[in-house]
Formats: structure tokens, sequence, C-alpha cells
């Protein structure tokens, strides 16, 4: 059971960046894939990016050429650079594990955490 801890978001204009965290000591971050989500208001959760063990990455095509997902295992971090942000970015972002880079279904035992709020303002 694990639950990760997300940082980094904030308010922004338009075409600003953000660097979110996401961040649990624990040894699982040798091995497992983590994924970005976020939900803005009045829509479903979205999956924005994984990452996988070995670095590969998958993105939304919304976020392609703007956002940037990386890990550091030695210090339990998988970042979310995210570049030229726009207002439909706006949401509660999120961090989970999940079960490959092409499968983005979350670790049943894990729990969600209370996310970090991003607000892009045009």
């Amino acid at each position: 059971q694990v639950e990760l801890v997300e940082s980094g978001g904030g308010l922004v204009q338009a075409g600003g960046s953000l660097r979110l965290a996401c961040t649990k000591d624990g040894s699982f971050f040798a091995y497992s894939p983590i994924a970005w989500f976020r939900q803005a208001p009045g829509e479903q959760r979205e999956l924005v990016a994984v990452i996988s063990s070995g670095g590969s990455t998958n993105y939304v095509d919304s976020v392609k050429g703007r956002f940037t997902i990386s890990r550091d295992n030695a210090k339990y971090t998988v970042w979310l650079q995210m570049n030229n942000l726009r207002p439909e970015d706006t949401a509660v972002y999120y961090c989970m594990r999940v079960m490959d880079l092409y499968d983005p279904t979350w670790y049943p035992t894990d729990f969600w955490g209370q996310g970090t709020q991003v607000t892009v303002s045009s």
C-alpha cells in the first residue's frame, strides 16, 4: 500500500512553466512505472504521462512537446516539467504507480494522494 505525495502546483500565466514532484520513500521506485493524472473541474480523470522503471515515457497527445516526465530513483522522485502551459491544463494533478507504460491501471492496493492544484490563467 503506497500513497505518493504531489507538490509543485500553483498559479501561473499562460505560457509559463511549473515543475511538479511526486515522491514517497520506498524501494518500489526502483521498478515501478509511475504516471501523472489530472482532473479538471467537471471532467473525468485523464492520464497525462507515464514513465517506466527504465525511463521510457508515454504522453497524452495534448501535452506532447510541452511536458516532460522524468525520474530520480535515488531520491524516490518523479518529476513533471510543464512548459508553455495553457488554461486547459488547469486541473488537480496526481501521481500513481501503474501497471505498464501503456497500461495506466493503478495498483489496486495504492491510495490516491491529495494531488497538487495547477491553475493557468489567460
